[in-house]
């Protein structure tokens, strides 16, 4: 059974910064795309990172420069550091985790319960 578990999350100034982790288990976590995809209260979600098992890095143009997307196999963890926060980061970011030959659709993997990240101006 696949677990994922975020934290991290909070209240935030604009120009700071936030560090997200997401735990994994109950998969082969090495072979795994692991996402952070985000949800803003009237939209839909989106991918804001992904990184590969070999570790090749997918941004969202608006966080392009400012976030970055890490992953250590052994400790089976994703992380995302969010730098320069602006007010429209404010969401709810879910971590997720998908087989490798799926691509970075909403529809696909499992999903972590989300974590609030709420930045103010």
């Amino acid at each position: 059974q696949v677990q994922l578990v975020e934290s991290g999350g909070g209240s935030v100034q604009a120009g700071g910064s936030l560090r997200l982790s997401c735990a994994a288990s109950g998969i082969i976590f090495s072979i795994y795309k692991m996402g952070w995809y985000r949800q803003a209260p009237g939209k839909q979600r989106e991918l804001v990172a992904g990184i590969t098992s070999g570790g090749t890095t997918n941004y969202a143009d608006s966080v392009k420069g400012r976030f970055t997307i890490s992953r250590d196999n052994a400790k089976k963890m994703v992380y995302l550091q969010m730098n320069s926060v602006k007010f429209e980061d404010t969401a709810v970011y879910y971590c997720n985790a998908r087989h490798p030959s799926t691509d970075w659709g909403t529809g696909f993997g499992s999903w972590g319960q989300g974590t609030q990240v709420t930045v103010s101006s």
